[in-house]
């Protein structure tokens, strides 16, 4: 599956190596509308092998509004290191060419900040 980084400049990759706690993966998929079932077969499927992983907490899909499938996945873990295992293991890279090859991953980590009166680290 191809990637785009959200930020070319500091692709997840680079993301890997930056011990954080929790953290916030976010990724935004898109993929032909003739694929879009396909599409949420694997992701399924995908979400259910990550769910069984260290530091797994939970993800959440977004469909975005309109009639092009553009997905938003938000997947919350413990630490940025049970991430990096979870999506290096080979048990997860095999499954990523079952994706329709019309789909586009734009994988990033982030975190929760807090704002006075508002938001809660």
């Amino acid at each position: 599956m191809p990637m785009r980084p959200l930020d070319p400049a500091f692709p997840i990759e680079r993301q890997f190596a930056i011990d954080a706690s929790p953290i916030v993966f976010v990724n935004i998929l898109t993929v032909d509308k003739a694929d879009e079932q396909t599409f949420l077969q694997i992701w399924r499927d995908d979400a259910l092998f990550m769910k069984q992983r260290p530091g797994f907490i939970s993800t959440q899909l977004h469909r975005a509004i309109g009639a092009n499938p553009m997905y938003l996945n938000c997947a919350i873990w413990e630490k940025t290191a049970d991430f990096r295992a979870a999506f290096t293991s080979p048990g997860f890279r095999a499954r990523l060419p079952s994706y329709p090859p019309s789909t586009v991953a734009s994988p990033h980590l982030f975190q929760k900040v807090a704002v006075g009166g508002v938001c809660v680290a």
